[in-house]
Parts: C-alpha cells; structure tokens; sequence
C-alpha cells in the first residue's frame, strides 16, 4: 500500500496534477492574493508566540 506522500508524488506527476499546479501557479501570480497569502502567514506567525 502506497503511502500518503507517494500517493501525493504521483498525482503531481499526472497530468491532472500538473494542471493543478500551473493553476496554483497562475493563482499566487496575482498581486491580491500575494496580500492574502502574507496575511495568513503572519497570523498563523503571530498565533505561534
């Protein structure tokens, strides 16, 4: 039985997985959601002290 990280391998080796990632890709390219993604990190920074 595969384990839970091959598993996540081969699905990003997929073509499925691919299109996956290049829309992730196309996502974080976006200003907006680089202020998002800031956002959370310094939250979830914040939540850790």
């Amino acid at each position: 039985m595969a384990t839970l990280m091959q598993r996540l391998q081969q699905f990003l080796r997929s073509p499925q997985g691919q299109r996956v990632v290049q829309q992730g890709r196309r996502q974080l390219a976006k200003p907006e959601n680089q202020a998002r993604l800031r956002k959370l990190a310094t939250r979830f920074q914040n939540r850790r002290r």
